[in-house]
């Protein structure tokens, strides 16, 4: 067995006990069906192991790997099996009809059948081993079921950005082994910003001397009140950006990598000052700077925000770009790049003589149409190349690109306009909650983010598809994606904070149907197992404040708390004496009643702490039965 898969076997090891019962077996994302049988298949050291084909090979020894781990013993592999023999069998004979990436699952009392091709057969063994609880004297449990199983949506994505803050390979398969585990198979590569490219162009060596590093970063919530005068800096090689793609292909993941274009290029212009409308204009804020001083050229941008210098719509720059797009091309074999197109001013372009008499010479009649412009050479380049574009909702300004995906990240308008012209759509709103640098509480608890709120919760409740699209607009819909910026995500461990447990919530509502989507069902029985898993992983999750709690207000005399812990084996502790609670507080370990007497309140204040220490945000419910409102004394 090879080291990365050893590695990946490691990391997909449950720690919790299956509960007979869950309806859905404690798989994320829940199966299309699920029907229980009669009976159990007992795994213990007499059961062999038998598959066909490469293929089958390969996932046999994925599926008995984590058995060692999870059993302590492994499975004879055997090319027949004899009559009578319990048996795990893995096989895509009949696999050609099921729907793309699907799978079947049948359990026997003698047999467990995992049916499935590419794919199908590789998320067959996934849901195996979420299915299995732990051993008891050396012997595995499993149900006798029937598991029909295929995805929603083709395109189950999520997008790290690694520009505002650079992130090593080893994160990245760490990362990948889960939206892997959890079956959402796109990695979305957000490689060049203002603030920082972070991919080598042999062609172009000073887009990584010089635009991979910024001399600081803000500091405190946006726009920011100092800064660190430390580097930031890093980017990929070729070979590791290979090693990458090779490494998710193995998980069936694909990954798309986003060069940004016309805007958000101050790292490419700082490297290269002609790719500028006016390259001997600085690009400083202000003259306040601390890192500007009075120098005048340009710099990759240290704090955030949206700038005015863009690429300029010139021969010099097309080439630059198509040689560039060459080398990304090589490196990735994804069907789409992406090529940003969000957020790119016009005032250069506005005061820029050259632009001018180019949209005279196109007979362009605004500057939205200079980037339609802009994006239709582009994208005809990448057609040329055997490749499809995707960018963000703003290539709709000034005509869509006439082979363009859209990813729809400001609300839904973008993707129901792009859909209703019948271009295909990833649906990615920010306002649904599929932003996840975004804050996951209103606990004052909460690290600095760049605002907005998106519980797991909001995310779950998503329906890609809107309302309002016909029948036959709404298969423009070909996915769901969840995107991590990095502004206030410094760390590997903070972007595991802000991924888990959302990307988990991601991909029910990517892979399974509307109909077999349970809130209550995903919270309380399966996300604590799951996140238990994380846990003993040493992946740094959001742990769930208490199931149960109230985030509002209660009135009322007579209190009954009745909680849940939201990772399985963690504690909760709770204060009622305004103290912050730790393990110094009162464990919680049945519902307890309150008494607040008349014309008082109590505050119930709550943490929970992982198996690991890990620890949630304190949340606080107000019990109030009358109490005066506190008077403030005005300023003087």
């Amino acid at each position: 067995m090879n080291k990365i898969l050893s590695i990946f076997i490691c990391a997909l090891i449950s720690t919790s006990a299956y509960a007979q019962s869950d309806v859905n077996l404690g798989i994320i994302p829940t199966p299309v069906s699920i029907k229980k049988n009669n009976g159990n298949f007992v795994l213990d050291r007499t059961v062999v192991l038998s598959s066909t084909g490469t293929e089958g090979a390969k996932m046999s020894d994925l599926l008995n790997a984590f058995i060692v781990t999870k059993a302590g013993f492994a499975l004879r592999e055997v090319k027949d099996v004899p009559a009578k023999q319990k048996a795990i069998i893995l096989t895509s004979v009949g696999a050609d009809k099921l729907p793309a990436e699907g799978y079947t699952i049948r359990v026997t009392p003698n047999q467990i059948i995992l049916t499935g091709k590419g794919a199908g057969l590789f998320y067959a063994v996934q849901s195996a081993m979420q299915m299995m609880p732990d051993k008891i004297a050396d012997k595995i449990t499993i149900p006798a079921v029937d598991i029909n199983d295929y995805p929603r949506f083709n395109y189950r994505g999520t997008m790290l950005d690694v520009s505002r803050h650079f992130f090593p390979i080893s994160f990245v398969k760490k990362y990948i082994d889960q939206l892997a585990y959890y079956k959402i198979n796109t990695f979305h590569w957000h490689l060049t910003e203002d603030q920082g490219w972070r991919l080598e162009i042999k062609k172009y060596p000073k887009l990584t001397q010089v635009g991979s590093t910024r001399p600081g970063t803000i500091i405190g919530n946006y726009p920011g009140k100092g800064n660190y005068l430390t580097e930031v800096k890093g980017y990929y090689t070729q070979d590791e950006a290979k090693e990458i793609v090779k490494y998710a292909a193995e998980k069936y993941i694909t990954v798309i990598p986003e060069i940004e274009l016309p805007g958000h290029a101050s790292a490419a212009i700082a490297a290269y000052p002609e790719l500028s409308c006016f390259p001997d204009r600085d690009t400083f804020i202000s003259d306040k700077t601390p890192w500007a001083g009075n120098k005048k050229e340009k710099l990759v941008q240290q704090t955030w925000g949206v700038f005015d210098d863009i690429f300029v719509p010139s021969e010099n720059t097309f080439t630059f770009l198509e040689n560039v797009l060459n080398e990304v091309i090589a490196i990735f074999p994804s069907k789409y790049i992406h090529i940003g197109g969000d957020e790119a001013p016009k005032t250069y372009w506005k005061e820029s003589p050259f632009c001018q008499a180019l949209m005279k010479e196109k007979g362009l009649k605004d500057e939205h149409e200079l980037q339609s412009y802009f994006i239709q050479r582009i994208e005809k380049y990448l057609n040329g190349k055997g490749r499809s574009i995707i960018g963000w909702d703003e290539i709709l300004e000034g005509g869509l690109a006439p082979n363009a995906t859209v990813m729809s990240w400001r609300g839904e308008a973008g993707g129901i306009a792009a859909a209703q012209q019948n271009h295909d759509v990833i649906m990615t709103p920010g306002s649904m909650g599929l932003y996840i640098d975004h804050k996951q509480s209103n606990s004052p608890d909460e690290p600095v983010t760049i605002g907005g709120f998106a519980p797991y919760q909001k995310i779950y409740a998503y329906d890609p598809i809107p309302k309002v699209l016909t029948a036959d607009q709404r298969k423009y819909v070909i996915g769901v994606q969840a995107n991590l910026w990095t502004e206030y995500v410094k760390t590997p461990e903070k972007a595991e904070n802000h991924a888990f447990p959302r990307l988990l919530a991601l991909s029910e509502i990517a892979w399974s149907p509307v109909e077999r989507k349970d809130l209550k069902n995903f919270s309380e029985d399966r996300l604590p197992r799951h996140l238990a898993r994380l846990d003993k992983m040493n992946v740094n999750f959001w742990v769930p404040t208490p199931i149960g709690q109230s985030d509002k207000p209660l009135t009322g005399g007579d209190f009954t708390i009745d909680l849940k812990v939201p990772v399985s084996g963690g504690k909760i502790y709770y204060s009622l004496d305004g103290s912050r609670p730790s393990e110094n507080a009162f464990l919680y370990t049945a519902p307890i009643k309150v008494t607040v007497p008349q014309g008082e309140k109590r505050l119930l204040r709550t943490i929970v702490i992982a198996p690991s220490g890990k620890r949630s945000v304190t949340t606080e419910t107000l019990l109030n039965n009358g109490a005066p409102e506190e008077k403030t004394e005005a300023k003087k």
